[in-house]
């Protein structure tokens, strides 16, 4: 594992199913070479984990505070946690309903 990796972990609240928020994730996820996944909650929310460099899940989690155009971000929690280089791309992970 590269040493200069680290993991984000994020749910965001507001109207963000239905509006192609998590293909919206994918596409930023990949210009930034950051792999993990993304899937809706069952109460709404989208959960995002991603490893990378700190740079460039910082540039990830700027773009989720925005989102596409027709989502609406109302908050946004973010953990910072150790890598695992588990990842070798992003997907979009099945959702827990």
């Amino acid at each position: 594992m590269d040493e200069g990796l680290i993991r984000l972990h994020v749910l965001i609240d507001g109207r963000v199913q239905g509006v192609g928020f998590r293909y919206f994730v994918i596409e930023k996820a990949n210009l930034l070479k950051v792999g993990g996944w993304v899937r809706n909650t069952i109460d709404g929310q989208v959960e995002v984990t991603g490893e990378g460099t700190k740079q460039s899940l910082e540039k990830l989690l700027v773009c989720l505070q925005r989102g596409p155009n027709m989502a609406y971000v109302t908050d946004i929690q973010s953990t910072w946690l150790p890598a695992t280089g588990e990842f070798a791309g992003f997907e979009v992970k099945t959702s827990w309903f």
